[in-house]
């Protein structure tokens, strides 16, 4: 049985809603959002996503005109059976005042008709902010944010993100995690999988999107909020990858052919597998050959050993995938 999840995304004319809307989930890349014009009042889409969940994204175009009957004659239309609100602001917006009195009627209307509702702020164009200006601008703007919403009692998660970084696929893939109701499932049978493979890292992808799912080390983080890794991992490594392949099938369906797998073996005895794991997902296995050893023979076993055990992995994630 397909479970429906309304997001709406709001924020003002020009704040980038559109862009970063295609770059998700229609596989625009940064340049190509130049393209697009203004959203007129609101466009509906219905994307599947992990087989059985529909996301019916309503992207509220943002001129006044529309605004105005957003919070009127519309508002128990829009505000309804909304299961998240992303709001985004312009951090280069001249309108702050305007942009904090939407920010209010929303939520004035999310707490009428969804008080259950999950809101998720993005403080985009980020890009466009000195780098060193870019924490402290953050931090003030989600302080002054949320004591907006406290009297609403709404609790915000926040991300500043970019069209032109990674950052845009670490928020939006927390936007989707935070829907699927049987996460848990998908982190056990992870670190199921794990125990056998022993790898350095397992990630799980979205296979329209490549938005991450789970990851080995996410969810020990999760366990152990304190555990520092070993050796300094790029924190930003996941939406980094998600990128990559991302254009990488880009660039490959232009001389049509399809992306099934892909094996890169690093110089240092790091090998990377991404495989097709269910209809709806990838996954992504990192394996540190223990010998260091670049013999052919060696990397040619593990290859076989390690494509058989995601075929046997299949079964124990479809079943999470049909809900059984």
């Amino acid at each position: 049985m397909s479970s429906r999840k309304k997001l709406l995304l709001m924020g003002r004319s020009g704040s980038g809603k559109s862009s970063m809307r295609s770059i998700i989930f229609l596989n625009y890349s940064a340049f190509d959002t130049r393209r697009l014009g203004a959203t007129i009042d609101v466009e509906h889409s219905h994307l599947r996503f992990l087989g059985n969940m529909t996301l019916n994204l309503w992207d509220c175009g943002g001129q006044d005109v529309f605004m105005d009957n957003y919070f009127s004659s519309q508002k128990d239309h829009i505000f309804k059976m909304v299961q998240v609100l992303i709001h985004v602001f312009d951090v280069e917006s001249k309108s702050i005042k305007k942009d904090m009195e939407i920010f209010v009627k929303s939520l004035t209307n999310l707490q009428k008709f969804s008080p259950d509702a999950k809101i998720f702020i993005l403080l985009h164009k980020m890009d466009l902010v000195q780098i060193d200006k870019r924490d402290e601008l953050f931090s003030m703007m989600m302080e002054k944010l949320q004591n907006i919403s406290n009297p609403f009692q709404f609790k915000l998660v926040g991300f500043p993100t970019s069209i032109w970084d990674e950052s845009l696929y670490k928020a939006w893939s927390q936007i989707v995690c935070s829907l699927i109701p049987n996460m848990n499932l998908f982190n056990n049978n992870l670190i199921k999988f794990n125990q056998i493979l022993d790898a350095e890292e397992i990630i799980l992808f979205e296979k329209t999107t490549f938005l991450v799912i789970s990851s080995t080390s996410s969810i020990k983080q999760q366990k152990q909020p304190d555990l520092q890794d070993e050796e300094t991992l790029d924190p930003k490594r996941f939406e980094k990858i998600s990128n990559i392949i991302k254009t990488y099938k880009q660039s490959i369906s232009k001389l049509r052919t399809n992306f099934h797998n892909l094996v890169i073996r690093g110089s240092n005895g790091t090998h990377f597998y991404i495989d097709i794991l269910t209809d709806n997902l990838f996954i992504m296995i990192v394996l540190k050959d223990k010998q260091l050893t670049d013999s052919t023979y060696v990397s040619s076993h593990e290859e076989l050993v390690v494509l058989e055990n995601i075929k046997a992995a299949r079964k124990w994630f479809e079943k999470i995938e049909n809900g059984k």
